[in-house]
C-alpha cells in the first residue's frame, strides 16, 4: 500500500507472530519502532532540552493541541516557523487532536455532531473544537502527524454511548481528512471500549479510509488492565499491516510490552516523566520511591546496568534523595532522563528481539520477571 502523504512511509522489517519492527520516515526523522514518545504537553517534556530528551534515545516527540491552541496559539506557532523551529526539536514530532482534554480538563463541555464546546481553563473564554478546527490548528503547529478528533467514551459508559462515540468518531473522521494540511500526515482513530466487537468493526471503518497510520483509542481510562491487554490482545494483530499502528496515552512497562506483542508500533504515555517529578524511578519491573528512608545511605545508582546519564554519571540514590527532599529541580531531571531511557532502552531491546526471531521468549521472560517483582514488592 503507498501512502498518500509525502515525505511519510512505513514499512515493516521483521515480525514475530503479531509484533513489527518497522521503520517509519517522516519529513524530520527515521524512527526505528516500536517506540515510545515522549510527552511534550507544551512544547516541551518537562524539565529537559531537546538534546536531553534526544539523548534518552527517543527521535518523535507528541505536543499537546489544547495547550497549544490555548496558549501561545497556533498563529504564534506558525508565525515563528512551526513548533520544531519553536521548540527547537529537530526529530519527529505527532500532535494529538486536543479532543481528550477539551472533554476532560473543562467545565460545562457541550458534546454535539459538531465538535466541543467548552470554555478556556485559563481565562473562561469560549472556544469551540471541530474537526476542521482541530486539524486547522495542527496544521498551523506543523507536527509531522496529526491526530483526527475523536470522542473517547468513559469506561463505564454504557454500551449505547460507546456505539454513539464509536460512530461520531467515524463521522469526525471524514470530515478531518477533508480538512487536512494535504502535506501533513493524519492518523484515524479507533475507539470501542472493551468491546471487542465493536473494535473490530470500528478497525475496519477506520482503515478504510485513506489515514497514513491507525491508533487505539479509548484504552487505560479507568478499565481493568488486564482487560485492556485481554482486548488489545485480540483485536490487535487483526489491524492493517501496511500501516503504523499507535497505542494512545499508554502506559507502563508492562503496557507496552503487551502492546508490541499485538502489533503496536508507537506509544505515548506521561507517566515516565510525571512519576519522575513524583519522586518515582521506574525500573523495568518495578519502581523505587527515592525518598524512602533506606536510600538515605545508599551508594548505588537507580540501577547499575542502565546507561543513562543519571546512572552512568554515577549519581547514587542517596544524592537523589537528598535532592529530592531539598526540593532541588536537579533530582526531577535526573529521574526523568532515567525514567526515559529505560521506556527507550525497552523499546530498543524488544526491536532487536523481533529482529532476531526470539521476541516471544523475550516477553515470557519480562511477564516472568515483573511477576516476581509484584510478590516482592
Amino acid at each position: 500500500m503507498t501512502l498518500p502523504t509525502a515525505g511519510f512511509s512505513f514499512h515493516v522489517q521483521a515480525r514475530e507472530g503479531a509484533a513489527r519492527a518497522g521503520v517509519l520516515d517522516t519529513p524530520h526523522a527515521t524512527v526505528l519502532t516500536p517506540t515510545f514518545m515522549p510527552v511534550g504537553t507544551q512544547g516541551s517534556v518537562k524539565g529537559l532540552s531537546p538534546e536531553e530528551v534526544a539523548a534518552t534515545g527517543a527521535r518523535i516527540v507528541l505536543g499537546n493541541t489544547y495547550h497549544l491552541w490555548i496558549r501561545p496559539g497556533p498563529e504564534e506557532i506558525d508565525a515563528l516557523g512551526g513548533l520544531h523551529s519553536f521548540c527547537r526539536w529537530p526529530h519527529a514530532m505527532l500532535t494529538d487532536s486536543g479532543g481528550f482534554q477539551a472533554f476532560s480538563l473543562t467545565n460545562l463541555v457541550k458534546l454535539s455532531e459538531d465538535g466541543f464546546a467548552f470554555r478556556s481553563h485559563l481565562d473562561g473564554s469560549r472556544m469551540h473544537l471541530s474537526p476542521e478546527e482541530a486539524m486547522r490548528v495542527q496544521g498551523l503547529i506543523g507536527a509531522d502527524i496529526a491526530m483526527q478528533l475523536d470522542v473517547c467514551p468513559a469506561a463505564n459508559a454504557d454500551s449505547t454511548v460507546v456505539r454513539q462515540a464509536v460512530e461520531r468518531t467515524s463521522r469526525w473522521a471524514e470530515r478531518c481528512l477533508r480538512a487536512r494540511r494535504k502535506d501533513q500526515a493524519v492518523f484515524g482513530i479507533i475507539q470501542g471500549a472493551t468491546d471487542v466487537q465493536l473494535r473490530r468493526e470500528h478497525s475496519k471503518a477506520i482503515a478504510s479510509l485513506p489515514f497514513d497510520g491507525l491508533a487505539w483509542g479509548g484504552f487505560s481510562v479507568g478499565e481493568p488492565i488486564e482487560q485492556m491487554h485481554a482486548v488489545l490482545g485480540e483485536v490487535g494483530p487483526e489491524l492493517d499491516p501496511n500501516r503504523p499502528h499507535y497505542l494512545m496515552g499508554v502506559g507502563t512497562p508492562l503496557d507496552l510490552m503487551h502492546g508490541v506483542r499485538a502489533g503496536v508500533d508507537m506509544f505515548d504515555c506521561v507517566l515516565p516523566t510525571r512519576n519522575a517529578r513524583n519522586g518515582q524511578a521506574l525500573l523495568r519491573y518495578g519502581r523505587i520511591v527515592i525518598k524512602n528512608a533506606r536510600y538515605r545511605r545508599d551508594p548505588r545508582p537507580i540501577d547499575e546496568f542502565c546507561g543513562c546519564p543519571c546512572c552512568a554519571g554515577g549519581f547514587s540514590r542517596a544524592y537523589l534523595r537528598h535532592l529530592f527532599l531539598a526540593g532541588e529541580m536537579l533530582a526531577l531531571r535526573l529521574l526523568s532522563l532515567h525514567n526515559l531511557f529505560v521506556y527507550a532502552s525497552l523499546m530498543a531491546e524488544a526491536r532487536n528481539a523481533i529482529v532476531e526471531g526470539r521476541f516471544e521468549n523475550f516477553f515470557q521472560i519480562f511477564l516472568d520477571r515483573h511477576k516476581e517483582e509484584l510478590k516482592s514488592a
